[in-house]
């Protein structure tokens, strides 16, 4: 939502113990998103068959059809008998200034969800990707990954600035490949108190977004190299554009692909995200998506992709 004047005008610094405030917004905007969600409609898009894991309300059935006309199993998404689906909601005045509230709602009960009779049903994770999630959820699954030999994701992000530095230990440590941006990878060395090569000691390769610089790649294997961002490109907003980038980088993975060349799947498709407002707006033809790969990473990168855009949903 946006209000048209400023929130600074309304409040009494001398009242502010006796706040009780009501702003009349010019507009209602209600966007699909979540992490996981954003991640697995990219995937999608690209014509893997992505599997959500996570709880939701009874209030996820408009989200679910959606979901699933773009290719992702939501046969697994743990539905709440109480509460409603996560929400953020947000107002925005024209200086930027934010009021805003976090609704965990059923996103707390993930922790009651198992793996194991998930895998049973779907066959082996390529990866089981474990995002920003209910604490105490991110871990059960990544402590449940490590005992049943599962190769994992580490990607918290938002809640690493909630997560004390053991917490943050037990979710990277032994992970197949941590996310993060910049910041988030010096929030991770500060709080858990290893330096950079100790963090990548700790995983397998550590993907770490830059924003508009691109990516920076690094791995236990010798795997050194700093990307660029795809060109080209006008932003609009900038929400969901990581999420998009991992659903692309993994895609590449899921194909086959080198680091270099899954990094730029995961550039491209960061950048239809960046164009439009709203993280599951976006839309592309396989051709449309080869030639941005070309225009920004030359002729042999986007031939190295083209054989998997055949089922581009």
């Amino acid at each position: 939502m946006n209000f048209a004047g400023r929130f600074r005008d309304s409040l009494v610094v001398e009242q502010l113990d006796k706040i009780s405030l009501s702003f009349l917004v010019d507009d209602l905007e209600i966007r699909r998103g979540g992490v996981a969600a954003n991640m697995c409609f990219g995937l999608g898009r690209l014509g893997l068959r992505p599997v959500l894991v996570g709880s939701a309300g009874e209030d996820f059935a408009d989200y679910r059809s959606w979901l699933e006309r773009h290719g992702v199993d939501c046969g697994h998404v743990r539905i709440s008998e109480s509460k409603h689906t996560a929400r953020f909601v947000c107002t925005t005045d024209p200086t930027g200034a934010q009021i805003a509230s976090f609704y965990p709602g059923a996103m707390s009960e993930a922790r009651l969800i198992e793996l194991a009779p998930i895998v049973e049903k779907v066959g082996e994770p390529f990866y089981v990707l474990i995002g920003a999630d209910d604490p105490d959820g991110m871990l059960r699954h990544t402590d449940e990954c490590r005992q049943r030999g599962y190769p994992f994701i580490a990607d918290p992000s938002q809640q690493l600035a909630f997560s004390e530095g053991e917490q943050i230990r037990d979710l990277i440590d032994g992970a197949a490949i941590l996310f993060s941006n910049e910041y988030e990878s010096h929030m991770i060395e500060q709080k858990t108190g290893w330096t950079a090569d100790e963090v990548l000691a700790r995983v397998g390769t550590q993907v770490t977004t830059l924003g508009a610089d691109g990516v920076r790649i690094r791995s236990k294997d010798g795997v050194d190299l700093t990307l660029h961002a795809a060109t080209e490109v006008t932003a609009v907003e900038p929400t969901g554009v990581g999420d998009a980038f991992r659903s692309g980088f993994l895609a590449g993975l899921a194909w086959g692909l080198g680091h270099e060349n899954a990094a730029q799947v995961g550039c491209v498709l960061a950048a239809y995200v960046v164009e439009t407002v709203g993280t599951q707006e976006y839309s592309f033809t396989a051709e449309q998506f080869l030639a941005r790969v070309e225009a920004s990473y030359g002729a042999e990168a986007a031939g190295a992709v083209k054989p998997h855009l055949s089922v581009v949903r």
